[in-house]
């Protein structure tokens, strides 16, 4: 062989190149402490090797050329480096290492439903995945019956991304992504996670919440129950009173009982038309305080109360404080009861209801809109019931004649806007008034 100048240009590049790189290998293991020791030997070891069988081989061994076996080794110690290198990748190393045997089982397929591929933990918790094949379409009917529904849920709404799977004693969180190679979709990811403590603990929860929701719901209906036999109580108590006040006057017998019936056929009209604060509660509380209009009468002495004739001025004046007398009973009968609605509507009925829309009335003269509705509902049952019913001063009118009276205070006496459920409730008032009369004649 001849040797051109060229030959010596690349022996001098050669040389300079090592010189480089072993000033780079020895600046990297005194400068930086990323660089392994070992690794930077690894490194210099092949070049070392290409140098000395570049310049010194034939003069080592005349009959090989050690050059090209140099090469080889040089190939050698670099994968064995590569492969070293991969695991200070502290990132990629994380990530196979969870993939490969961590809690996380995974599972992809393409957009068409093609297997691409499972780890071991997904393998233990689905044994049917260990018979597929990369690129493989689903077989399986238990497989085809879990993951195609779970995709195309997924597909329908990204939302619908976790389902829950059972096997054996454990429960499983089924996870769906896209799976993306880079920006572009490329099929369905699924992240399988043990979930079992935590549905253990729901179950726990959920259980605990029931058994707490029972004996609520059995304390609840236990004080219900005695609540409302306390109320029943508390009304008979109240009724009690209202007849023993009425025994005392000899001229009103059955007026409670007569006027509590009116007013609840006025309340039947009324809730039909659903008048703007009538409520259905409110409806009824005033058919429940009804009763308890004339409970004043229990501060009015006997010989005014059971007189067999007319009042004098001066008795009358005496008879009408049972108005207030009434709603200060009530007030204290009532005082402290959760009921506040009742209370109020139940004294108003007791205080105002001989009060007259023109301001005529008493105790406290009021007109119009200042009376309580409920006092005037009441109002219209009393005075029908007294004039349909005989008194020891008079005879019991017609119901004709007491019509044309309640319909004549209509506007004056009492509330104009109320005359049309009147009206309406009269056939039924009348009907009752009439079965009232002929029970009494039976018995007489």
């Amino acid at each position: 062989k001849q040797y051109g100048p060229g030959h010596t240009i690349f022996r001098v590049f050669t040389i300079i190149f090592f010189i480089v790189s072993l000033i780079a290998l020895i600046y990297a293991y005194f400068v930086k402490t990323d660089f392994s020791a070992n690794l930077l030997f690894r490194m210099f070891m092949p070049e070392l090797v290409c140098i000395v069988s570049f310049f010194y081989g034939r003069v080592l061994i005349s009959t090989i050329e050690l050059l090209p076996a140099a090469y080889v080794f040089a190939q050698i110690m670099y994968l064995i480096i590569t492969n070293r290198v991969c695991l200070y990748d502290i990132t990629d190393s994380g990530i196979d290492s969870l993939v490969e045997s961590g809690d996380t089982g995974f599972i992809s397929f393409d957009l068409k439903n093609n297997f691409l591929g499972s780890n071991e933990t997904a393998e233990r918790i689905f044994p049917e995945l260990k018979g597929l094949t990369v690129d493989e379409k689903i077989t399986s009917k238990k497989l085809t019956e879990l993951f195609l529904p779970w995709i195309e849920d997924f597909k329908k709404d990204e939302n619908n991304d976790k389902h829950y799977f059972s096997r054996g004693d454990k429960t499983y969180l089924i996870d769906v992504n896209d799976l993306f190679n880079g920006k572009t979709k490329r099929g369905f990811q699924f992240f399988i996670t043990d979930d079992t403590a935590n549905q253990n603990y729901i179950k726990l929860l959920d259980n605990y919440r029931q058994d707490l929701e029972k004996q609520v719901e059995e304390k609840t209906a236990d004080i219900q129950e005695k609540a409302a036999n306390l109320l029943d109580m508390h009304n008979r108590l109240i009724l009690s009173m209202a007849v023993m006040v009425e025994s005392r006057d000899n001229s009103t017998g059955g007026h409670i009982k007569r006027t509590s019936e009116v007013v609840r056929l006025l309340m039947d009209e009324i809730m039909k038309d659903n008048r703007p604060g009538l409520t259905e509660d409110f409806c009824k509380n005033i058919i429940k305080a009804a009763p308890m209009h004339d409970l004043g009468k229990i501060a009015v002495d006997d010989k005014i109360l059971r007189k067999p004739g007319k009042f004098e001025p001066e008795e009358y004046a005496i008879m009408k404080t049972h108005a207030a007398e009434g709603a200060r009973i009530v007030h204290q009968i009532l005082e402290g009861t959760e009921d506040i609605d009742f209370h109020i509507i139940a004294e108003n009925v007791a205080h105002y209801h001989h009060e007259r829309w023109d301001g005529s009335g008493y105790p406290e003269g009021l007109k119009g809109e200042d009376i309580p509705i409920e006092a005037r509902i009441m109002a219209i049952a009393d005075v029908y019931d007294a004039l349909v019913s005989k008194r020891v001063y008079k005879d019991a009118m017609t119901f004709s004649q007491a019509d044309s009276i309640i319909i004549e205070g209509m506007g004056k006496h009492f509330d104009k806007q109320l005359e049309k459920y009147y009206i309406a409730a009269r056939p039924a008032i009348e009907a009752f008034y009439q079965q009232m009369n002929d029970e009494s004649e039976n018995i007489a």
